[in-house]
């Protein structure tokens, strides 16, 4: 399949799932301009190379987290060329023990599945239960790449958009934090 570059939601939406056409709606209704490119599933880092080429972003690598007990959530943005090191993210936010979320949890609190978790997935946390942690190098680019629920498209953003107009829109804070990717 060849990439290619639209800008907006696709024409079409009638093979398109639900979620997928409410971020659309979302960002439409925000005013909020997108890139979108349509590929086959996206669920590593290593999938989503020739879809940074043809967004000319970086992807953020979207990490949904929890804690041992499972009573706090996260959704972690960061550059998806650093490694993750839980105990440097541990101290940041004062939370032990952090692992990976489950799907199941990720589908309830977000509406995503493993593979397709962005920051749109927000908009479906109306409760806000997941708390958004993001390195501050993705804030330092122009633009984000996600994905808008589903992990068959991808969209670019201006990150100033993001953070001035969805953010606010879907009533959650940011929580910034500095990860190294060392040892």
């Amino acid at each position: 399949m060849e990439l290619q570059l639209y800008e907006g939601r696709p024409t079409d939406i009638s093979d398109r799932v639900e979620k997928e056409v409410r971020v659309y709606d979302f960002l439409d209704a925000l005013g909020i301009p997108y890139y979108r490119t349509d590929h086959e599933h996206a669920d590593t880092m290593e999938a989503c190379q020739e879809i940074d080429a043809i967004l000319d972003t970086m992807i953020c690598k979207n990490l949904f987290l929890c804690n041992r007990q499972k009573t706090n959530f996260y959704l972690l943005m960061m550059p998806g060329d650093k490694n993750f090191k839980t105990k440097e993210l541990s101290s940041q936010i004062n939370s032990a023990r952090l692992s990976f979320g489950s799907p199941e949890d990720m589908e309830r609190l977000l509406d995503v599945t493993p593979g397709s978790a962005s920051i749109m997935g927000l908009m479906n946390d109306k409760e806000n239960q997941v708390r958004l942690l993001i390195d501050e190098d993705v804030l330092k680019e122009e633009f984000i790449g996600c994905h808008p629920c589903i992990n068959t498209s991808s969209l670019k953003i201006a990150t100033k958009d993001i953070v001035e107009k969805f953010i606010p829109a879907v009533h959650h804070d940011i929580t910034l934090v500095t990860l190294t990717g060392k040892e």
